[in-house]
């Protein structure tokens, strides 16, 4: 295992992650870790809820030479792999290099439209909808084969990871990490005599490729990624597949249908 040394907090600004940050530097410093606020570092700790660690991973440009956890200080905490009353023991366990992990894929985004190609990263989801939120058509392609001439609401793109997200909302499937599949979820789709649209998610291996091309009355795009909102002018393409991957660090006795028992069912 790679030796942890240098550490970077990724902090909510609210009270109570502010106290748990207080808790974790202790621990952290009185193990003789270093705490760094420069682009490089071993670890990134994000202290909140989910969103804090997808604001950490977006923030630092998701970093594949380093490794990632969470501690929840939020709600749900379902991204957040420890809780404020094992962040000693788990500091332990680093310092003895007592961990294991995780690869989490990385979706790849690429947008051609009016503005030019964009290129961006995301964890959980994109999500596609017509820029004023009306019915919109995608034409959609897995591997440059055609799947589905979609009419409804919109598309949304899910990772693995991000397969208990936004994703879940919508019906989607939930997707164990290591099988680092692409899903798509339809929102609202149509199905009737004139349009007929895939009313179910479909999951794919991430060395697929997915196209979407909006046709020309669909051509201004919102695109929300992991919850934040961009408007694109006459989108021609929207290219989405799975090229990197992440490092997430996990307890010694995660297990993921536990999790999901706990987060969602309990």
């Amino acid at each position: 295992m790679k030796e942890i040394r240098k550490v970077r907090l990724f902090v909510n600004h609210n009270i109570r992650s502010r106290e748990v940050e207080r808790q974790t530097r202790e621990a952290l410093l009185n193990r003789e870790f270093e705490i760094t606020e420069e682009e490089y570092f071993d670890l990134g700790i994000a202290i909140g809820g989910d969103g804090s660690f997808l604001r950490m991973v977006n923030d630092s440009h998701f970093k594949q030479d380093a490794f990632y956890v969470g501690i929840n200080a939020g709600t749900l905490g379902f991204a957040q792999d420890i809780s404020v009353e094992e962040i000693e023991e788990f500091v332990d366990h680093l310092k003895r290099n007592e961990y294991y992990y995780e690869e989490i894929g990385v979706q790849d985004v690429e947008v051609e439209s009016k503005e030019g190609i964009t290129h961006f990263q995301c964890l959980n989801e994109i999500v596609i909808r017509d820029n004023e939120l009306n019915t919109t058509h995608l034409d959609t392609y897995i591997d440059n084969v055609l799947l589905e001439n979609f009419v409804g609401d919109g598309l949304l793109i899910a990772t693995s990871f991000g397969s208990t997200a936004y994703n879940l909302s919508y019906g989607g499937g939930i997707v164990y990490n290591e099988f680092d599949t692409l899903q798509i979820t339809p929102i609202a789709p149509m199905s009737n005599k004139t349009y007929r649209s895939l009313t179910n998610s479909l999951i794919i291996p991430s060395n697929k490729t997915i196209t979407i091309v909006p046709e020309e009355r669909s051509g201004d795009i919102l695109i929300m990624t992991d919850g934040r909102n961009s408007y694109y002018t006459d989108v021609k393409r929207i290219e989405t597949k799975i090229e990197n991957h992440i490092h997430l660090i996990r307890r010694r006795d995660y297990n993921y249908i536990r999790k999901i028992n706990d987060k969602f069912i309990k």
